[in-house]
């Protein structure tokens, strides 16, 4: 096992480098740049804004840029300056990973505690009532824009909905604690309420029926139909030899989307203005900040890498068939 992490991590390093690139000179060719607003101010000439050019290294060839930066990442770990706040990127990321894990992470592990019951339930009573009415949920669940949900629950346990106790509002609109009140984890929880039921509907209706999918296949192969031939309760076949087999195609989706979800929180952080990674590369993509833009996309694809190998790890203890060794 530590052989094949090591291998597949050795393998990552020329695959993070030729993103690096693609990465860095994708974003500089965006229309625009961080001097944008410095060059349509009447005040600022040509020269203050050359020489604004020249402090921040952006009048050297694109080639020379890419290894200044890539050499400060291999050699010092790192990610360069903020164009407009003059701060360590590192140091602005390490402040905004923690929100965005916690909000990610909560709502990710809800959306499998309900998602994973519910699909294997609406599999067993295939056609059912119940089956049914999943399906229509998650219809809904999986048209509905992120967005728009996340602006709808504000209307609704912000704007119409008011705390029969205090007379506030039901839930807060956004930020993570309330503006001069005291940091507990009760009014945490309060603040993290409309973000995670927004990432939790859409998700669990994405889940939910990837799985059904996932169960009913399961259900129709040959050693399920033995064990029911053997006289076991159905229950049992469903949630002991079925269920096993069927978060097997769950643990690849699960590596692939929990990174997206991880960059996908942008909306729902920025509508609910937590301070997390989302509205980081917001603010950063708004301002063409590039170390940060930079930075904050290359993370992601490090925890793409990261959570592949997890989930291969996962397949090797989930099924007793795979072996690394």
């Amino acid at each position: 096992m530590p052989t094949y992490i090591l291998r597949r991590t050795l393998q990552a390093i020329p695959l993070l480098l030729i993103l690096s690139i693609m990465l860095f000179f994708l974003v500089r060719a965006a229309p625009g740049g961080p001097l944008a607003q410095a060059q349509r101010n009447p005040n600022i000439n040509r020269e203050q804004v050359e020489r604004l050019r020249a402090q921040l290294g952006l009048d050297q060839p694109l080639p020379v840029q890419y290894w200044r930066w890539l050499r400060g990442i291999v050699v010092d770990g790192d990610l360069g300056s903020s164009i407009k706040s003059h701060r360590p990127v590192a140091e602005m990321i390490g402040e905004r990973i923690p929100n965005t894990l916690l909000l990610v992470g909560l709502a990710f592990g809800l959306t499998l505690v309900i998602a994973i019951p519910i699909g294997a339930i609406s599999a067993r009573r295939q056609y059912s009532w119940f089956d049914y009415l999943v399906t229509t949920v998650t219809f809904a669940g999986q048209s509905v824009p992120i967005y728009w949900l996340g602006l709808m629950l504000i209307l609704i346990f912000y704007v119409w909905l008011s705390n029969p106790i205090s007379g506030g509002p039901l839930f807060p609109a956004g930020g993570m604690y309330t503006a001069g009140g005291a940091k507990t984890w009760g009014d945490l929880a309060w603040h993290l309420a409309l973000p995670v039921g927004t990432l939790c509907f859409t998700w669990v209706a994405w889940y939910s029926r990837f799985f059904r999918s996932s169960m009913l296949e399961v259900l129709h192969t040959d050693y399920v139909r033995t064990a029911r031939a053997k006289g076991l309760h159905e229950r049992r076949v469903t949630y002991v030899h079925a269920l096993r087999n069927g978060v097997m195609p769950l643990i690849t989706m699960i590596a692939l989307d929990f990174p997206a979800m991880f960059a996908g929180a942008l909306f729902v952080e920025t509508i609910f203005s937590w301070p997390g990674m989302g509205r980081l590369f917001w603010e950063a993509a708004r301002g063409r900040d590039y170390p940060v833009l930079l930075g904050v996309i290359l993370i992601n694809a490090a925890l793409i890498v990261v959570c592949n190998i997890i989930a291969d790890l996962v397949y090797g203890a989930v099924d007793p068939r795979v072996r690394y060794e």
